[in-house]
């Protein structure tokens, strides 16, 4: 019977079945040891019985789980792009730093990088102090922040430009003042020397070195912008500098005792009116009295020519 069980639980079953029944008629055994004898057959029969498998009673004990849907694919991202990298460029004009910027394939935006905000026109004019760059979510970006060629650059974008001040030229000495002026980035040509005193006249070029500002155009503390001219008006160190203030004295004239026009400090003859530096033989005579042929057109004049008078 356990062998039949083992082999298949059914045959097993018929086996017990026939062998109870044989049992309990075929035999005079006392009821108590048939009983036993029946525990006993119906114990072998279980034994032999193979247990079910875990997994098959979970299986049929679990309830069916819910089919799960289908989970919608998260969103693409896009890359996060950043800017390639792009040479310094400050300091170059923009017009070249532009150039550099197109072949390295940027997009080029510019600024004026004043308080001014100023529309930025001819590149070739405006020098780079900024720039940034970045992406528009095509292509990367290049943004200069400039000024005008020859401008310095503001501390940071937006401010004004910190434009040079004119120094106090004031009693320095016309080659110090003029150094001074060129220093700022002003041009040799627009830095002018005039006499302070209205009928003063300046001598030869490298001979009035030594002479004292008096007065100078622009004023002290002025900005200095490319293009300035700087006037200064000069006088003699002996003479000092127009009353009543030394800097800002105008339409002063120096002593001329004969009134010729030529101060006294510097006439070879202060007490002779006809006589004056230009002219020490005295003033030529313009009237022709006689023929220019033989006057040379300056009419009769006994000091023409001589020292006579």
């Amino acid at each position: 019977m356990p062998v039949l069980g083992l082999l298949e639980l059914r045959l097993g079953a018929v086996a017990l079945v026939v062998a109870l029944v044989a049992l309990w008629r075929g035999t005079a055994w006392p009821a108590a040891g048939k009983v036993a004898a029946s525990v006993a057959a119906l114990a072998l029969l279980g034994a032999a019985v193979p247990s079910a498998p875990e997994n098959a009673a979970a299986h049929k004990h679990t309830p069916h789980a819910t089919p799960r849907l289908p989970t919608a694919p998260a969103p693409k991202t896009s890359p996060t792009h950043t800017a390639a990298p792009l040479a310094d460029l400050r300091g170059q004009s923009l017009q070249a730093a532009s150039e550099q910027a197109l072949h390295a394939d940027f997009l080029v935006r510019s600024h004026d990088a004043s308080e001014k905000n100023a529309f930025v026109r001819d590149t070739s004019r405006w020098t780079v102090c900024f720039q940034q760059t970045g992406w528009d979510g095509h292509k990367p970006t290049a943004e200069f922040g400039v000024v005008p060629t020859g401008a310095p650059c503001p501390a940071t974008d937006g401010d004004p430009i910190p434009w040079p001040g004119m120094p106090d030229l004031v009693w320095k000495t016309w080659s110090a003042a003029r150094t001074e002026a060129l220093a700022l980035g002003v041009r040799d040509d627009h830095v002018q020397a005039r006499a302070a005193y209205l009928n003063d006249t300046l001598p030869a070029e490298g001979e009035y070195d030594d002479w004292r500002v008096c007065r100078q155009d622009p004023a002290a503390g002025t900005a200095v912008q490319p293009g300035a001219r700087v006037e200064l008006r000069l006088a003699a160190q002996d003479n000092g500098c127009p009353e009543p203030d030394r800097g800002t004295g105008t339409g002063a004239r120096l002593p001329d005792r004969d009134g010729d026009g030529d101060p006294d400090y510097h006439d070879p003859f202060p007490s002779d009116r006809n006589r004056t530096r230009a002219f020490p033989d005295g003033f030529p005579d313009t009237s022709r009295s006689d023929d220019s042929s033989t006057s040379g057109g300056h009419g009769w004049n006994p000091c023409h020519h001589t020292r006579l008078c």
